[in-house]
């Protein structure tokens, strides 16, 4: 490390103000900090303390996310050897998935690295951190089927339209890698969803995602449905392992909690929007299920334990909802906000039938409140001191 810290000394000058490389000062700027500790001091936020800077809060998330990431890897192959009908060692599995997932995220952290370094060398900033994480965030939440013309054309839109235009990382209304997910949905809605995108399975076999087998259906019991599926396991067991087809890392409910404990411990993600999160789902699918006897929509018989293992919502909760910069900062503010993004997330599930998922929306649409939210927090604070104090 020593080596490196020498030669990353010599050749600064070349990328200073006078230096033959000054454009790419960005690019120099983005692998020295985050290589070496900084002693860089900042006079605004988000402020720098005990060398603990943006790069390695970045880098502190992405190790939450390496077990889903690493089942996802696995899911793949299983699921592949699953639809051949197939016996495979773990090992072999894994190695299928990387394969699979590999371009997914040289593709993905390519397209938003060029972003990012034409950003900041056009605007003569350093080059944004948030790109460390949404860079892998966007192939965890994608069908392991998409094209890679569409990952790139949809990170372009998720980088550029989701965070840059806005000034960058700290700056953004809307979490990027979710508006990239968007993006995908809308404009290219057959790889994105539908029950042949999931499984790389031979011609003709396709299936069904869980969230899909009770909306389809009028008048029927959720669980009896799901458990009357032939072709996967829909068991809650299995659903909270992770064996079922889904985007790559949101199946696994077992090690997105491994990720979020590790986030809470480190104090990197809100426990407040977590569990606000948790008991907004809770909360309203006990009530889907109290109405459901009043209704012919079976998405509203589906208990609380299984909307949470089906569909994106713990990763969501977990990983995007708890970005610190798209969600509320006040500590009432995220309770707020967690409980209304599990609230709608059940809404939209339940209610609209063309979309049984609803994570993604609901993060969005709290994303564009979360000012809102923590406004009028701290508008009811300075009442309350001021008729404490009058």
């Amino acid at each position: 490390m020593q080596f490196l810290r020498r030669f990353s000394e010599r050749m600064k000058p070349a990328f200073e103000e006078d230096g033959r490389l000054k454009l790419l000062y960005p690019v120099y700027e983005m692998l020295d900090t985050l290589l070496f500790n900084t002693d860089k001091e900042t006079d605004m936020a988000p402020y720098i303390r005990d060398s603990v800077d943006l790069k390695r809060i970045m880098t502190i998330v992405i190790f939450a996310l390496l077990p889903a990431f690493f089942f996802g890897l696995f899911n793949i192959g299983y699921q592949q050897a699953l639809a051949f009908g197939l016996e495979r060692s773990l090992l072999t599995n894994f190695w299928f998935g990387l394969k699979v997932m590999l371009p997914i995220i040289i593709v993905s952290y390519a397209t938003g690295a060029v972003w990012e370094v034409l950003f900041a060398i056009v605007r003569k900033h350093e080059v944004d951190e948030g790109f460390l994480v949404t860079g892998l965030l966007i192939p965890m939440i994608v069908p392991p089927t998409i094209p890679l013309w569409q990952v790139a054309v949809a990170t372009s839109f998720g980088m550029v339209i989701g965070k840059l235009v806005f000034g960058g990382t700290g700056m953004n209304i809307f979490n990027p890698a979710l508006t990239t997910r968007a993006f995908l949905f809308f404009a290219y809605p057959g790889k994105i969803s539908g029950d042949s995108v999931w499984a790389l399975g031979p011609d003709g076999y396709s299936g069904a995602t869980p969230l899909a087998v009770p909306a389809a259906v009028t008048n029927g019991n959720a669980v009896e449905l799901l458990n009357g599926v032939t072709q996967f396991d829909y068991s809650w067991s299995n659903m909270f392992y992770g064996l079922i087809p889904g985007s790559i890392s949101e199946t696994s409910a077992l090690a997105i909690l491994i990720g979020a404990v590790f986030l809470i411990l480190t104090k990197v993600g809100s426990w407040r929007v977590i569990v606000g999160g948790l008991l907004g789902l809770v909360g309203t699918a006990l009530l889907t299920n109290i109405l459901a006897g009043q209704s012919s929509n079976t998405m509203l018989s589906l208990p609380p334990h299984y909307h949470l293992v089906m569909g994106g919502f713990l990763f969501g909760i977990t990983f995007m909802a708890t970005d610190p910069v798209t969600a509320a900062h006040t500590n009432a503010g995220r309770w707020i906000y967690g409980i209304m993004i599990g609230v709608l997330t059940v809404v939209i599930r339940s209610i609209n039938p063309a979309y049984p998922e609803g994570t993604m929306l609901a993060i969005l649409l709290m994303n564009a409140f979360a000012p809102l939210i923590d406004y009028f927090v701290v508008q009811a604070n300075i009442k309350k001191r001021v008729a404490r104090y009058a």
